[in-house]
């Protein structure tokens, strides 16, 4: 079983992912970490890779695939995996599409987590961090005991720059345009699923559930 998992920036991506590889005994499959890994470990793509990045430059989507399919055939996939945010565009997903027959493989659900876009600028300004120890802290849904100090080290909290309210608008617009013409990619092929992400957690989860249940 292949699973993608969609969804903008702030949706709990991250969260819904760590329980769907659990209960459905999946491999869970980020593209920016294998692509590290590659690179890290100087593998023949990771060293193709490495060229691209060292000049700034993105890595070709063919590329990126390849390594995803190297990623799939790693024994811990044998069961099946969740590809978490890729593809993120109809580009890679065509990619995607081409290489996986080799593999005896092809995407079976396409989970798509959508979250009012009012309610996605409130969790990601909302956010702050421990500049000494790396906690993670929520104004809203995760407050410190004392504002703006860790509970846990007593170190100072602040705000990354990624979640500054300019550049979470940013992100999100970016998102909208590359991921609208892919969602109706995979809804013309009959194989998404639409998750409510503004309710709870596990309420979430259940909705997931019941669309990969249905397989």
């Amino acid at each position: 079983m292949l699973i993608v998992l969609l969804g903008p920036p702030g949706a709990g991506k991250g969260t819904q992912a760590e329980r769907i590889v659990n209960d459905h005994n999946l491999a869970y499959i980020s593209t920016g970490d294998i692509l590290r890994t590659a690179v890290k470990e100087d593998t023949p793509l990771g060293s193709k890779a490495r060229e691209y990045m060292d000049q700034g430059q993105l890595v070709p989507d063919h590329l990126v695939v390849e390594i995803v399919r190297e990623r799939l055939q790693e024994p811990d996939c044998s069961k099946g995996a969740l590809l978490d945010g890729f593809p993120r565009t109809v580009d890679q997903a065509i990619f995607l599409d081409q290489m996986l027959p080799d593999i005896s493989q092809k995407v079976d659900q396409v989970l798509l987590i959508n979250v009012d876009e009012e309610e996605l600028v409130e969790r990601l300004t909302g956010r702050r961090v421990c500049s000494d120890c790396g906690a993670n802290y929520h104004v809203k849904y995760n407050p410190p005991a004392v504002r703006n100090v860790c509970d846990q080290c007593g170190g100072d909290l602040y705000q990354r720059d990624d979640d500054s309210l300019e550049t979470v608008k940013e992100r999100l617009e970016v998102y909208k345009k590359q991921t609208e013409p892919l969602v109706k990619f995979y809804q013309d092929k009959g194989i998404i699923s639409y998750i409510d992400g503004n309710k709870n957690i596990g309420e979430v989860f259940d909705q997931i559930n019941s669309a990969l249940n249905s397989l």
